[in-house]
């Protein structure tokens, strides 16, 4: 990750369902919907002039560390969100049961 990533601050606006990463007059977004105990990362979008720096990284880890703290289940729909959890094995144990026994019989 960037290391001037480490300044930039990614808050959760549970009112609009996204994580948000506010760079000058930018804004990162990483949207979801809750479903009971499950979050779906629905999609990522950062603006051109913040792309490949890392944010959109920072976003997946905000959010899945905020569903880890939360004890939710994490459905990424979000490709973005489904790359970083596969360079992450550590949030393996954030997918549903289901997933994790499809995941280790391929």
């Amino acid at each position: 990750m960037n290391r001037k990533l480490d300044s930039v601050e990614v808050v959760n606006n549970e009112a609009a369902s996204r994580f948000e990463a506010h760079i000058a007059e930018l804004t990162a977004t990483l949207t979801y919907r809750r479903v009971e105990d499950t979050i779906i990362l629905e999609h990522t979008e950062v603006p051109p002039a913040l792309q490949g720096q890392g944010l959109a990284g920072k976003l997946a880890q905000t959010a899945l560390e905020y569903a880890r703290s939360a004890h939710l289940q994490v459905v990424p729909r979000c490709p973005a969100v489904a790359a970083y959890m596969n360079r992450h094995p550590e949030y393996k144990s954030l997918f549903p049961p289901d997933v994790i026994k499809w995941l280790t019989e391929r």
